[in-house]
């Protein structure tokens, strides 16, 4: 059968004509996730390193949002080769890779994510939903271009390698985590730090001048828009579990008083 599957987050870069914004999903949640999708927003990320997801609440997740015109994105917990297997035979065409820091890191990352020879990643497209359980006729031969392959880098030794690892072939793009970059700096907890922002504004020279886009996170709408007119391709703007307890609090607050004991005034 001549199935075909949806484009790439490279694909959607490459073309888009602005920054791409983004909602963090890290609810577990398949029903948070498609109510999130419908929203507008261009990508969504769907998190198994600091969010309760397992292969089956990310696949009903990957599931919910198919129908909706938002690319979804699974940040697995580390650079695990199983994990990775796992993940794309889930069906997931979009993979970031959190605390990449060289580019030897690199280039085993697109190894685990490409069939042999020219990677290391187990076939079983018979089995799994990644090439439609064979109803794909040419998965197997084609399945690097249906997938992208994402790396973050948020540590100071990434932010050194920065152009080596943007440059590895088969990385798409990179993504800037300023939380942990911020703790890797002595700085934790402090992401708007200058000499944070300093290592994300050196961070995304060194990707885009190896040709390749770069994100950020960045939840403070400030924030995000400093880094969108910095060059930034994709900035994630918020998160599923974050809107819903500031949104809640904001509640509290209105009809029941502020955390003072005082009566909130808006």
């Amino acid at each position: 059968m001549q199935l075909r599957l949806t484009p790439t987050f490279r694909d959607l870069l490459r073309d888009a004509p602005r920054t791409q914004y983004g909602v963090w999903t890290c609810s577990g949640s398949a029903l948070v996730a498609e109510i999130c999708a419908g929203a507008g927003l261009d990508w969504m990320l769907i998190d198994m390193e600091h969010a309760p997801n397992g292969l089956e609440s990310t696949l009903a997740q990957l599931q919910a949002v198919a129908a909706y015109p938002i690319v979804p994105v699974v940040r697995v917990p580390s650079g695990d080769a199983v994990t990775l297997k796992q993940v794309l035979d889930l069906g997931a065409q979009n993979v970031l890779v959190p605390m990449v820091s060289s580019a030897d890191e690199a280039r085993a990352v697109v190894a685990a994510t490409q069939y042999p020879p020219a990677g290391r990643r187990g076939v079983g497209n018979a089995l799994a939903r990644s090439g439609r359980w064979n109803r794909i006729d040419d998965y197997l031969q084609t399945a690097a271009s249906r997938v992208s392959v994402f790396v973050q880098i948020e540590t100071a030794d990434g932010v050194a390698a920065a152009a080596e690892i943007a440059a590895v072939d088969g990385v798409d793009g990179v993504f800037v985590g300023p939380s942990d970059l911020a703790a890797s700096l002595g700085l934790i907890g402090q992401q708007t730090h200058p000499d944070v922002v300093s290592a994300v504004h050196r961070t995304f020279d060194a990707v885009r001048g190896a040709g390749k886009p770069v994100g950020v996170n960045a939840f403070d709408p400030a924030v995000a828009e400093t880094y969108a007119a910095a060059g930034a391709a994709f900035v994630l703007v918020g998160a599923d579990v974050a809107l819903l307890a500031r949104g809640t609090e904001a509640l509290a607050a209105r009809f029941i008083g502020a955390p003072d004991g005082g009566r909130a005034s808006y």
